[in-house]
């Protein structure tokens, strides 16, 4: 069954240019992975140092196959560095 996975992130408006591409390199790696379906990146209207990136993927397990990656992980380590927090992760079903 597909889920949704919600990423959370706050980020300071002097570390949005670095940020960005690092997110684009991360959705790039994601698109060619097993089970991803499709994902989009949205800004808070009223909190803009809130993003929230929404992924969709065939699986539950083939989201954890690509979190638990290590070129995933090396570059969701740069942005929790870059950032000075880390990432928050929901999952959802559909309803």
């Amino acid at each position: 069954m597909a889920v949704k996975i919600i990423i959370r992130r706050k980020v300071s408006k002097d570390k949005e240019a670095q940020l960005l591409p690092l997110l684009i390199q991360l959705r790039a790696l994601a698109t060619s992975q097993p089970g991803y379906i499709s994902g989009e990146t949205l800004r808070n209207i009223d909190d803009p140092e809130e993003y929230l990136v929404i992924s969709t993927w065939q699986s539950l397990e083939d989201w954890k196959k690509w979190s638990a990656s290590k070129q995933r992980a090396e570059i969701q380590d740069k942005i929790d560095n870059l950032l000075g927090q880390n990432t928050e992760y929901s999952c959802y079903l559909y309803g």
